[in-house]
């Protein structure tokens, strides 16, 4: 994982890396949770929490301080997918976390959903017959 964060900070890995998560996400080997046109979301590779999403816009932005304010059909689907998650899998406790500048490892806009509680995946309500 290390070699992938130093390729991804060189000038081509910057151009792969924003080419494959805005073109070609069918490629990556990743878990996904959630998918749409703006956005998707998939589980991180090497989880710092027992829930860790990682959530990326289709769109290339290097960091949140290039994203458009006026880009709200991204930040609408964020919030809906960010809630929906925590739904999902019944997190009591969570941390919606943006990192950027020298604390950014992957130059590339992404969220990180974690929470130290163990996610539970909500079951359907049993039907009574």
């Amino acid at each position: 994982m290390k070699l992938f964060y130093r390729l991804a900070n060189t000038c081509f890995g910057k151009h792969l890396i924003r080419f494959l998560f805005s073109k070609m996400t069918f490629a990556l080997p990743l878990k996904r949770v959630r998918e749409t046109s703006n956005l998707f979301a998939f589980y991180h590779p090497s989880p710092s929490h027992p829930f860790h999403v990682i959530i990326v816009p289709r769109q290339p932005v290097a960091s949140l301080a290039d994203l458009e304010p006026q880009n709200i059909a991204f930040l609408s689907e964020l919030i809906a997918i960010v809630q929906g998650l925590v739904k999902e899998f019944n997190l009591p406790a969570y941390r919606l976390i943006v990192n950027g500048g020298a604390y950014q490892d992957l130059p590339y806009l992404h969220f990180h959903l974690v929470s130290d509680a163990e996610p539970r995946p909500a079951t359907p309500p049993q039907e009574n017959g």
